[in-house]
């Protein structure tokens, strides 16, 4: 079974497409969907109880953020392959099915990204490299595309070290290997890094992620987040820094520090606290 696990903050008009789609195009498989409302201030609540009675609804009174948010709906979940999926996508005809073929068909693969389709039909770059010291600053000087991956083949099956938390589907095995399959998420990244940080910590016990192009999703993207730009750009560059300082603690870090703050104060264009759970 699938376990279709979904946080929604204020993005009510979305995600009625989104579970409308999980409606028409369950797939093959039984499924189970599980939608998490982070403190919505529209009503999503009562409309998801009204339009989608089948939906298992958990309703939180605060803003969990995302990592938490998730990991109350893995502890809610029951399916051998679980999947987070954002309220701004939707599922086409055959987009569950053939995602759970492929990832049971492959050994040693705990995780399966989507190709990511813009609703004007272009495709989103959505597939990068694990953060490291080289990738960041090869990044910030253009001597290095280990981390943005910009020649990433999107028309071809191949490994992808971390897709976007956007879609992945994961293997109930391989997050038990890495720890609670009820809470896989670290919540010291409670927006962005979550999925990066999991990933990471599969790759690390043996178990890859793959990117299948057959796998496809509307994704119109960004639509929590860009309410509150200014800080979410904050709290990515924050996450960044955390997760260099948990996976590759080293004398030079305060320099990267340094780097990875100025670039969140231009792209913000000035100072904010960034996200506060």
């Amino acid at each position: 079974m699938i376990s279709v696990l979904i946080v929604n903050w204020n993005t009510r008009e979305l995600l009625g497409a989104c579970l409308e789609s999980l409606r028409r195009f369950p797939g093959t498989e039984k499924i189970e969907i599980i939608v998490v409302d982070n403190a919505s201030d529209d009503n999503t609540p009562v409309f998801v109880q009204d339009q989608f009675p089948e939906v298992t609804l958990i309703v939180s009174p605060k803003n969990l953020g995302y990592a938490a948010g998730n990991n109350a709906a893995f502890a809610a979940a029951t399916g051998d392959l679980l999947l987070t999926l954002n309220p701004d996508t939707e599922v086409y005809e055959d987009t569950l099915t053939k995602a759970a073929e492929k990832l049971r068909s492959l050994e040693g693969y705990g995780a399966l990204g989507a190709k990511q389709i813009h609703p004007d039909e272009g495709i989103q770059r959505s597939v990068r490299g694990f953060p490291t010291l080289m990738g960041i600053v090869g990044d910030i000087t253009g001597l290095n595309d280990s981390y943005r991956l910009p020649n990433f083949d999107y028309e071809k099956e191949q490994d992808a070290p971390q897709p976007m938390g956007t879609f992945i589907l994961f293997k109930r095995e391989a997050l038990e290997a890495v720890g609670d399959p009820k809470a896989p998420f670290d919540e010291n990244f409670p927006i962005f890094f979550n999925e990066v940080d999991l990933l990471y910590r599969l790759h690390k016990k043996g178990w890859n992620c793959r990117y299948d192009p057959a796998v496809r999703i509307l994704h119109h993207g960004g639509m929590s987040t860009r309410q509150v730009r200014k800080s979410m750009i904050w709290e990515s560059h924050r996450s960044l820094s955390r997760y260099l300082h948990k996976h590759q603690p080293a004398w030079w870090l305060p320099l990267i520090d340094g780097l990875i703050w100025l670039g969140a104060l231009v792209r913000a264009r000035g100072f904010d606290d960034g996200f506060r759970s």
